[in-house]
């Protein structure tokens, strides 16, 4: 797998925050960038995961990728056309 650096346009922070609000956060966010702009999502809820994948499996948005660092979980998600 090739590691190439992803150039992210906003962090979100929802730390702290319980599902769903950690991925409703996140939508709205979402809504309101650019199409092809990065947000990093960075949460300490372990069910957002599965919330995540879901989300990604029914939008046309785009996981760059997921990782779990000091009991944290970073999403990178590139927003889709719609």
């Amino acid at each position: 797998m090739i590691n190439k650096e992803i150039k992210v346009t906003e962090v979100l922070n929802v730390c702290g925050l319980l599902c769903p609000l950690p991925l409703l956060k996140a939508k709205k966010r979402l809504c309101e960038l650019p199409v092809g702009s990065v947000l990093e999502v960075i949460a300490t809820d372990p069910g957002s995961r599965r919330d995540f994948l879901a989300f990604i499996d029914h939008s046309d948005n785009d996981m760059l990728r997921m990782s779990e660092e000091d009991n944290k979980f970073i999403y990178i998600i590139r927003k889709g056309n719609a």
